[in-house]
């Protein structure tokens, strides 16, 4: 069956366009489910069964795999036996009525607007790395990109008449983001004073560069914010994630339209968007617990 995963990956490459580490995801685990088929002596995708399927969520349970993590590779399963019966291998699919797992979704860690203020102050410092974390800083805020759309900007990305930027979100689907006229500010000044001095070794159109002159990767960026965070005295576990959290969080607290949420996140379905509201509400329950006399 391994030929007809790889029909189903090329296709959720080219057709879909999926991002990588999505990619990645889908691979590893219809891997282990094909592993499972096999040690079971599964040899064709017309004898598997929603038995075989259910037998294979058990041992990903068993094998210590958290709910998330088995809830994912489930939609991976049903996604490939999908594609399966559309081009006709198969006649039914085995997964189509197992249900999708109900998750406790752990609420996302977000800052506060006073640690937001600490950390978007924390680079100091008028050197070209300066300016550009302090600008990457203030944008990701502004915007809540996700960490890959934040280094993946290019120079003509960036529309400062229109005081938005143009991304590439998960699907190649694009998107336009308003941004607000304090990161517009910051953004002004690294590409006056701070991107020439990083673009002198190399010739790259990547608006956010490194040292060398190249742009800047997931993982710097992330190394950069763990060092701002800590030197702005937080002591939270913070990940780029963490401020397109809060980004989101202060958007509904300070009573932004939850579609409008969804738009500028980039999230097709709006029940990735709603995580956020049960952020809001949380914060309300733990506020009325702490001054309200009977809390």
């Amino acid at each position: 069956m391994e030929q007809y995963l790889d029909h189903f990956m090329n296709y959720l490459t080219v057709e879909r366009g999926l991002a990588v580490n999505t990619l990645e995801a889908y691979g590893r685990d219809l891997t282990r489910y094909l592993d499972f088929l096999e040690k079971h002596e599964v040899a064709a995708v017309a004898d598997i069964s929603a038995t075989h399927v259910l037998g294979f969520l058990g041992a990903l349970k068993n094998a210590g795999l958290a709910p998330r993590s088995r809830a994912r590779s489930l939609v991976a399963v049903r996604t490939f036996h999908k594609f399966m019966v559309a081009e006709k291998i198969a006649v039914a699919n085995p997964a189509d009525r197992i249900e999708s797992m109900r998750l406790m979704q752990s609420l996302p860690d977000t800052l506060s607007p006073r640690e937001v203020e600490r950390l978007l102050a924390a680079p100091v410092e008028p050197t070209p790395m300066g300016l550009r974390d302090r600008a990457m800083l203030e944008l990701l805020y502004a915007t809540g990109l996700r960490v890959s759309e934040l280094v993946g900007l290019r120079l003509g990305d960036v529309q400062v008449l229109m005081g938005c930027v143009r991304t590439l979100g998960k699907g190649r689907k694009e998107r336009l983001v308003p941004v607000g006229e304090t990161a517009l500010s910051e953004l002004d000044v690294y590409l006056r004073e701070g991107r020439p001095l990083l673009g002198k070794k190399a010739a790259s159109l990547h608006l956010f560069l490194n040292r060398s002159g190249n742009g800047l990767t997931r993982q710097g960026f992330w190394k950069i914010i763990k060092r701002r965070a800590l030197q702005a005295g937080i002591r939270k576990n913070i990940t780029p994630h963490t401020l397109r959290h809060s980004f989101a969080t202060h958007l509904l607290e300070n009573g932004a339209d939850l579609r409008a949420v969804q738009a500028m996140l980039g999230h097709a379905d709006i029940s990735t968007t709603q995580i956020y509201t049960h952020v809001t509400r949380e914060r309300l329950r733990r506020l009325h617990e702490q001054y309200h006399p009977r809390g």
